[in-house]
């Protein structure tokens, strides 16, 4: 540690004038290397690296038939449509058929609001869906088709897949939307006044 250096040559005589001694110091700083080696050492241990935020992807269970790789129930199935304005369309099943439309039932709108909104619609659809028995008696699982019109912003499909951790939905997929889609969105629109409510 630090040395002082106390010799004198003084001592002679009791009474004689008092001498300023010198004092030199000297300060050891291996102790402070190994203590500053202690302390990397320890935080180096101590800390937890930071995890890559990622979201989760859920990928389908691979089969050996084409045909049923892609295959989707009408009846577990929910198509969400992504418009403007923060506009959302949604109806049951596919809609393979292009008279599907015929009712008037069949099309509907909503938003993302926390009451009435799309998460109610999820909610219950999935309820539905679970009541559901395959042939195995096992329930089914809902499957949640989301497609994007070209008027739709990043933060709404955000907020759609932050709806599918939120309900818990296992079994969802992005693909284009179809010429059929836009069509029934630009009627709604339309029959809506533009698309402004």
């Amino acid at each position: 540690m630090a040395e002082m250096d106390t010799s004198s040559s003084g001592g002679k005589g009791k009474h004689q004038g008092t001498k300023s001694k010198k004092q030199s110091t000297r300060v050891d700083m291996t102790p402070m290397v190994d203590l500053g080696f202690l302390l990397i050492t320890f935080f180096m241990l101590t800390t937890t690296m930071s995890k890559p935020k990622t979201m989760d992807l859920i990928m389908p269970k691979d089969t050996k038939d084409e045909k049923e790789q892609n295959k989707v129930k009408e009846s577990t199935a929910l198509t969400i449509l992504l418009g403007k304005k923060d506009r959302v369309y949604y109806y049951e099943g596919l809609a393979q058929d292009p008279n599907a439309s015929a009712n008037p039932e069949f099309f509907k709108a909503t938003t993302f609001a926390n009451t009435g909104g799309i998460r109610d619609v999820i909610i219950k659809k999935r309820d539905e869906v679970a009541q559901l028995r395959n042939s195995k008696g096992e329930p089914e699982d809902v499957v949640i088709i989301i497609k994007a019109d070209n008027d739709a912003t990043y933060k709404d499909f955000v907020d759609i897949l932050d709806e599918m951790a939120i309900n818990r939905i296992q079994r969802y997929a992005t693909v284009d939307i179809s010429d059929q889609d836009k069509t029934w969105i630009q009627q709604t629109e339309t029959a809506n006044g533009g698309g402004s409510k």
